[in-house]
């Protein structure tokens, strides 16, 4: 396989979304530039059934390294989700059982073929680190252990917060960053990615196939998707909004559009194939409305295609900036005259009546553009009604 040497995608794959390149950005691009073709691997542990926008920042940058020839993996950590990774954590994460991570693999593969490429000339190589964990003895396990001291387990920033203020540290926790770092030895890996957030479980591997390989490993932190205003995660599950990559272009689309505005500079730059240039001049935008529209449409035209982003985005402007209900409103079947309002909200595709309640109280649900504030309302249907749930969902009510 013949790899690609142009210096412009050399110089946007070492600097867009990246925090920093383990040992040097130079002797980085030194090697991209020699043609070698190089091995570079992306983790990823199944905590969840999603992926959503803040995983794509990786996912992104790997498909880069793909169009460029280079050997890419994709290595789901089947095992290490059993364990718990502390990163960025608290306390503890909750290890998962082998049911709970065979359930939220079922549609991993689908939701990445949508930014890598797993056929053609360069296929992206999928990987199980249970292949090489589940068979380790424990004599090997300490063996690997023995590379490693206590002391510089301890210096993890997370850890150090626990310890001033009380919290435990559990003795597995320890064991992660070794187990991560063994799977670059085994795979005999040249390059790494992930998020600041496992800056030290990718050195770890780093100092593994030093010790055990006589290697280098370049080692590539990308930045987290954080609002620059708080600083929080973008995508966070606690708080909602999270634009998941196996989100349906309206939802997605939606979705992005009730991001705050803070939000949608990074969303561009770390979530979308969006050009530099034309991420430079959404700043420059008057109307953070019109930026917002324009990286909703890239989002969608990056997961799904550039027919649904027109489709959705036509459809937005005509719902929400002309308040007009498309013609192809979905039809809404009653079966009855008079409905309770969650009734009704449970045929519409809410998941139970508790959440339908709470939409109600968050005044959240209008019919005819009549907001709707009593949970046991009876709903008189004459056929015709329209009926809005959150801030993205019609439906045409029908007898």
């Amino acid at each position: 396989m013949k790899v690609l040497t142009d210096k412009k995608q050399i110089k946007e794959l070492v600097s867009r979304s990246i925090d920093r390149i383990y040992p040097t950005t130079e002797g980085f691009e030194k090697e991209l530039a020699s043609g070698r073709r190089l091995r570079v691997y992306l983790g990823v542990d199944p905590t969840g059934p999603h992926l959503h926008l803040g995983h794509a920042t990786n996912l992104l940058l790997l498909r880069k390294f793909q169009d460029l020839g280079h050997e890419t993996i994709l290595l789901i950590g089947d095992f290490t989700a059993r364990i718990g990774d502390p990163t960025d954590k608290s306390a503890a994460r909750k290890p998962l059982t082998k049911e709970e991570i065979k359930e939220n693999l079922k549609t991993f593969k689908t939701q990445v073929e949508k930014i890598i490429s797993f056929d053609g000339n360069n296929p992206t190589r999928i990987e199980f680190n249970s292949k090489w964990n589940d068979p380790t003895t424990f004599e090997e396990l300490i063996k690997l252990a023995q590379n490693f001291t206590v002391q510089q387990m301890i210096e993890r920033d997370m850890f150090q917060e626990r310890l001033k203020n009380g919290k435990p540290i559990g003795l597995h926790e320890f064991l992660y960053p070794l187990i991560q770092g063994y799977d670059s030895v085994v795979m005999d890996v040249d390059v790494e990615i992930g998020g600041t957030d496992q800056t030290f479980n990718m050195l770890t591997g780093r100092t593994l196939l030093k010790i055990l390989k006589k290697k280098e490993k370049f080692v590539i932190t990308t930045k987290l998707l954080l609002d620059p205003i708080t600083n929080m995660k973008i995508m966070n599950k606690s708080e909602g909004g999270l634009v998941n990559l196996d989100d349906e272009p309206e939802d997605m689309f939606g979705k992005v559009m009730a991001l705050k505005d803070s939000a949608i500079i990074p969303i561009a730059e770390f979530s979308t194939n969006m050009s530099e240039d034309d991420i430079n001049k959404l700043s420059e935008k008057e109307n953070p409305r019109d930026a917002k529209l324009k990286v909703a449409y890239e989002v969608i035209k990056t997961y799904h295609s550039e027919k649904d982003a027109e489709n959705v985005k036509e459809k937005w402007i005509k719902i929400f900036s002309k308040k007009e209900i498309p013609d192809d409103v979905p039809r809404l079947k009653v079966g009855k005259k008079n409905i309770l309002l969650l009734d009704l909200l449970i045929k519409s595709g809410v998941e139970s009546k508790s959440e339908a309640r709470r939409l109600v109280l968050q005044s959240a649900i209008q019919i005819n553009e009549e907001t709707k504030k009593d949970p046991n309302e009876i709903i008189s249907i004459q056929g015709g009604e329209i009926l809005k749930v959150g801030k993205k969902k019609f439906f045409k009510l029908l007898k």
